[in-house]
């Protein structure tokens, strides 16, 4: 077997290889615009060959992270991976993530990120769960807010074509301040690559505007037989976010209304007069963090508590072991290797977990995957390791 990293010429060779691996047919050229493919960087792929023949697929995207704290910093976003079913359970899979981390890491970069389609293949490459998203399906008749304040700002409402320009912006702006938000490269808008908003579907969308006329926010969404579906709903503040679900809320014809990907923790549920109009669920992992460098990774970073913690992280598909002493201190980190008795012992796959703030590591010490130490490490963890609001990532790549 050969893994090889691809070119523009690879393009249509890789667009129908990984369609082959999901058992799928193509529905466009490979170079076409408005299909979820047309984000892929040519020269990022590697594509597994065996006797010359195509056997499996994987590339990254150039994407930025919001780290706590508001820190911005590059990201590759792992995606199609596949291995055609005839070749599967020899090792392609493996060696094809072993090679891209390698390659990752001679580029410079300190992390990876990914969207697992199941969710046992990447914990064994070093990937952890590290933000997740729900959906909130609200009847229409239960949805009176407790409150009736006034929105100073106003919505206009626009369909997809025209709407490319705002969109773009307004979640740039969202993506900036929103621990665990990734990128949308201008190319991936500019192509309609991903799913909706980005991709040219029919939809509508609920722009909001300031008292000072600043768009602020918007829903995308499209009804069906009663059900008004919010792709997603981005607001640089809650009055924005509020003014928005007041408006798909009140839609006519519509008995109930389902907002994917709808952030943990957010206050909407209580801004209803009735708790229980809103019902959660399903509850799922999203984004998935792999740290390549441990003490870049740390330091880059910003940090809500003061404190010191002796980590012991193993990662065993790299074949490394390392002991660190992480020191917070007005924000800023340093991170050292150290001979010091460790406070917490764990796997890389659940640092890249706890990472990002979406994960408490007393909750992964009480599922016994890290192993605290002496009896308080686990809570002065949990302090350090927090962010200023849950990490939260809706962008599908």
């Amino acid at each position: 077997m050969e893994i090889r990293q691809t070119s523009a010429d690879d393009l249509a060779t890789f667009v129908e290889t990984f369609h082959a691996a999901l058992g799928r047919f193509p529905e466009a050229p490979a170079d076409a615009t408005g299909v979820w493919w047309a984000g892929i960087e040519a020269h990022r792929g590697l594509l597994a060959t065996q006797d010359g023949r195509p056997i499996g697929t994987a590339t990254s995207c150039s994407f930025e992270l919001t780290l706590p704290g508001g820190v911005v910093v590059p990201a590759p976003g792992v995606t199609c991976v596949g291995v055609l079913p005839t070749h599967r359970r020899q090792g392609v899979l493996t060696a094809m993530s072993r090679r891209q981390l390698a390659d990752l890491r001679d580029q410079g970069e300190f992390l990876a990120v990914l969207l697992a389609s199941e969710a046992t293949i990447y914990g064994r490459f070093g990937y952890g769960i590290a933000t997740y998203s729900h959906r909130l399906t609200v009847q229409r008749h239960q949805a009176a807010f407790r409150t009736n304040t006034a929105d100073t700002g106003s919505i206009e409402l626009l369909t997809r074509p025209g709407a490319t320009e705002v969109l773009e912006k307004i979640y740039d702006r969202y993506r900036r301040a929103q621990p665990g938000a990734v990128s949308r490269p201008h190319r991936w808008w500019e192509r309609g690559a991903g799913q909706p908003p980005i991709a040219p579907a029919d939809r509508y969308v609920a722009v909001h505007r300031s008292s000072d006329g600043l768009p602020d926010g918007y829903a995308t969404y499209a009804l069906d037989n009663g059900t008004l579906t919010v792709d997603e709903t981005i607001a640089t503040n809650d009055s924005a976010f509020t003014a928005l679900a007041r408006f798909v809320l009140s839609h006519d014809l519509v008995t109930q209304v389902v907002f994917k990907h709808f952030p943990p923790e957010h206050p909407l549920r209580w801004q209803f007069a009735d708790f229980n109009a809103g019902v959660l669920g399903p509850h799922m992992d999203w984004l998935w963090v792999r740290l390549l460098d441990i003490p870049r990774a740390l330091t880059a970073r910003g940090w809500f508590t003061d404190g010191e913690l002796v980590l012991d992280v193993d990662d065993p598909f790299l074949g490394e072991h390392n002991r660190y002493l992480l020191t917070i201190h007005n924000g800023h980190a340093e991170c050292v290797p150290t001979d010091r008795e460790p406070d917490l012992s764990l796997d890389v796959r659940d640092l890249g977990s706890i990472y990002l703030g979406g994960t408490t590591p007393s909750t992964l010490v009480r599922a016994g995957h890290i192993k605290a130490h002496n009896g308080n490490s686990a809570t002065r963890a949990d302090a350090i390791f927090r962010a200023e609001r849950p990490p939260h990532c809706l962008h599908w790549f």
